[in-house]
């Protein structure tokens, strides 16, 4: 499964790099999507998107779709 195969290292946000503080960390995977884990509890699971769909959040994110 290229897809999650996973090829650079988890990235926490940068906003998020205090200690104890919850926060999502991502990686690049092959086939350009990415994959998705809590930094709290790395080996609980991963979450897999594919490029599109990774695009997709990224400018949702942009467009302030997600705000609060």
């Amino acid at each position: 499964m290229k897809h999650q195969e996973i090829v650079t290292a988890f990235k926490k946000a940068g906003a998020s790099q205090s200690a104890g503080q919850d926060c999502v960390e991502v990686a690049h995977t092959a086939d350009g999507g990415r994959a998705v884990r809590d930094s709290k509890n790395p080996d609980r699971g991963l979450q897999f998107y594919a490029p599109q769909g990774w695009a997709a959040f990224i400018d949702g994110v942009k467009a302030g779709a997600f705000s609060g």
